[in-house]
């Protein structure tokens, strides 16, 4: 049972694993799922949010940017059909929303569901047992204070639950229970204004450290396994070209905080404060597979009058860390209250099964529908 679960997480995770070389030795963690960049808009931009402008969906990539947003509410819908080149029936839905209370302190909330589809169970001897739903949620809270003018600061904790058979067990085998943590991020948003000729431009910092939290354990305990603790660094600038348009142009870096598997060493009764620590230093190739490990991507966004968007970015994985390497392209409308996002992926590495992955977001401005109503 415990193997063939396993071969589950493995078809889950392949969103994380490129092409099998010799020399490939990514990072695993349970629940990959919340590694997925889950809204269009940073979709379309090469998966970048820590430093970019705040938008409605700024839970996942850094909350701290929730007090600076213009508009004091609003909540946005979002969805992924993933791995469509390997499956039809994986997806992944998002909500996310935030109030502010004043002009220095917000709150933040968000829900992300991932369902593996329909799975047929079979047996040691090839006989069907069944179908399961294997499936993983997580809900989130966070707060946003201004600590000065430019600069914020956020705390969010999260709720995991990770179900991989769905109440179905085979005969014989090890029983396998769902997997529940707790974890908390920590963030913090910096922007400056930059008076210009063309107008008021933005630079911009951000820093956001999420998933510190408990292993996730499938069997009571038995074995456990890291979530994905993930560290994000990022910049980015708005420049006004003129009254109407705005270029953006952003850039993130982030690594996983997990110990880099060795071949030798059993990360099962390792803390995950050891885990965060060891993963700084423990590549068994040294500080040129510490480097590998690192993540980054670009991206740029040209908005015309607030209201037209048009994005495109690049992320880049190196080959033995998951050879995650694409372009990202996307669109944006915004109109009075609503704005409706699309981001699309283009693989360069072959094979990869996020080629041609599609997302789509759809967000309110609840005090622009409060202002109609009146």
């Amino acid at each position: 049972m415990k193997k063939i679960f396993f071969i589950v997480t493995v078809i889950l995770s392949s969103s994380l694993i490129g092409n099998a070389q010799e020399k490939n030795n990514p990072i695993i963690t349970a629940v990959p799922s919340l590694t997925i960049a889950p809204d269009a808009r940073a979709g379309g931009m090469g998966d970048i949010g820590a430093a970019s402008s705040p938008d409605v969906n700024s839970q996942y990539w850094n909350p701290a940017k929730y007090v600076f947003m213009e508009s004091n509410a609003g909540f946005s819908l979002s969805y992924t059909p993933w791995l469509r080149q390997l499956v039809t029936d994986i997806d992944l839905a998002y909500l996310a929303g935030y109030y502010k209370f004043s002009d220095n302190s917000a709150v933040s909330m968000s829900m992300r569901y991932f369902s593996l589809g329909d799975i047929t169970l079979m047996d040691q001897l090839g006989e069907p047992q069944g179908s399961t739903h294997p499936n993983e949620l997580a809900v989130d809270g966070a707060f946003s204070q201004k600590l000065s003018e430019n600069l914020s600061a956020s705390v969010a904790l999260r709720f995991i639950y990770s179900d991989l058979n769905n109440g179905m067990n085979l005969s014989g085998g090890t029983e396998m229970y769902p997997g529940i943590s707790v974890a908390g991020d920590v963030s913090s948003y910096y922007r400056l204004p930059i008076t210009l000729s063309t107008g008021t431009g933005n630079l911009s910092f951000g820093l956001n450290i999420s998933n510190i939290g408990a292993k996730i354990s499938y069997d009571e305990n038995v074995t456990s396994n890291f979530i994905p603790t993930n560290l994000r660094l990022g910049t980015s600038f708005d420049y006004p070209l003129d009254e109407y348009q705005t270029l953006t142009v952003s850039a993130d870096i982030n690594k996983l905080l997990v110990p880099t598997p060795d071949g030798v060493t059993d990360f099962n009764d390792m803390t995950m404060l050891s885990g965060v620590f060891r993963s700084f230093s423990d590549a068994p190739g040294g500080t040129s597979e510490e480097m590998q490990e690192i993540m980054w991507s670009l991206g740029a966004e040209y908005a015309y009058n607030k209201q037209f968007f048009v994005r495109a970015g690049y992320f880049n994985e190196n080959q033995y860390k998951g050879n995650r390497k694409y372009f990202t392209a996307g669109a944006g409308f915004k109109l009075n209250i609503f704005q409706l996002d699309a981001g699309y992926v283009i693989s360069t590495s072959q094979s990869n099964p996020l080629d041609q992955t599609l997302r789509f977001s759809l967000s309110f401005d609840l005090f622009g529908l409060k202002n109609l109503m009146k």
